[in-house]
């Protein structure tokens, strides 16, 4: 078989973080083999989107902060790992069209849904991005919870819910705030019962 990028510079971040942070893995057998998966998780550390790849069972796009693709040699690296850029603050229509097409074409789009970092490790408020992907596509949509902190050598709980059924939203039309809060609520309910 051959060894992709990808899958080579997952192996050696595997290497690396799973036994610093002690990564431990729950429901992972709730990761669909195939088809479309918008895979949503909370985001407590930068960290997060490594984490987020090396344990998903699958492939993960993301998008990722414009500014770090005209950093010269890191800009080439971050999209050889499936990233895309996105303009933040304001919508970036060039980075929905991408989003949907990595849907469409039955891969996984990782997405943090409150946009930006935790300051103070609880879960924020979820934006309308991860709703409206959720609304637009046949995606499978997967809860994901990062349980932290990062410290080395202390146990990092990451922790796959069951596939969110979206299909009576996408049948009312329910608007993106709404699924959004469906989504979040689901990553809630995993770190409280996780923690």
């Amino acid at each position: 078989m051959r060894v992709t990028f990808y899958s080579f510079v997952k192996a050696i971040v595997y290497s690396v973080l799973k036994p610093i942070y002690r990564i431990e893995t729950i429901g992972i057998e709730n990761f669909p083999k195939e088809g479309g998966v918008l895979l949503c998780s909370n985001h407590i550390d930068n960290l997060d989107p490594p984490v987020v790849a090396i344990m998903a069972s699958r492939p993960v796009h993301f998008m990722a902060k414009e500014e770090l693709f005209s950093v010269p040699v890191l800009g080439k690296i971050v999209s050889r790992l499936n990233a895309f850029p996105v303009k933040r603050g304001m919508s970036d229509r060039e980075a929905i069209r991408k989003g949907l097409a990595v849907l469409k074409e039955q891969k996984v789009l990782g997405l943090f849904p409150e946009g930006t970092r935790s300051k103070n490790g609880e879960l924020g408020k979820g934006l309308a991005g991860a709703g409206f992907f959720a609304l637009r596509s046949d995606a499978t949509v997967l809860p994901c919870a990062i349980i932290g902190p990062y410290k080395p050598f202390k146990k990092l709980k990451m922790v796959y819910g069951e596939p969110i059924d979206m299909q009576k939203l996408r049948t009312e039309k329910a608007s993106a705030d709404e699924a959004t809060d469906v989504i979040m609520s689901e990553i809630r309910k995993l770190i409280e019962q996780y923690r």
